[in-house]
């Protein structure tokens, strides 16, 4: 896994994201997020981890937005990247997606368990960015 962390940025499919999402006019960037979000949440075989990642990276984007957030230091497309108001629909389809990244049919949430440790942490930093997006934290 092309990983360098637990936190939501911090992997080489939601670096790609972001550089996408950089490149693309503002007032796309909404549907690509939605759509990212949409793939994942709608898996019903097993969920790869570049799709998981992604929509990891989205829900984070999302939450950020919706708290007048700025992006981490450090992110390599953080300074050009904003995104408009997300409608609260897309937070709910966020933490959809969340769900299905945490589902025992999730590569990376695979990935992650067998990880010495680090599982524990990841699995809390998404339970955090679910209950920050949908106010749940069932």
């Amino acid at each position: 896994m092309g990983t360098w962390g637990a936190g939501p940025f911090d992997g080489d499919a939601a670096a790609d994201f972001l550089g996408e999402l950089a490149a693309m006019p503002q007032d796309r960037r909404l549907g690509a997020i939605r759509g990212v979000l949409s793939t994942a949440a709608a898996e019903r075989d097993y969920l790869e981890a570049p799709e998981a990642e992604m929509a990891v990276a989205a829900a984070a984007l999302l939450a950020a937005a919706r708290a007048g957030r700025a992006l981490p230091d450090g992110l390599a497309y953080g300074p050009q990247l904003t995104i408009g108001p997300p409608p609260q629909q897309l937070a709910v389809l966020a933490g959809h997606a969340l769900d299905r990244v945490l589902a025992p049919d999730s590569e990376l949430a695979e990935l992650w368990d067998e990880s010495d440790g680090g599982g524990r942490e990841w699995r809390a930093g998404l339970a955090r960015l679910r209950a920050e997006l949908t106010g749940r934290t069932d």
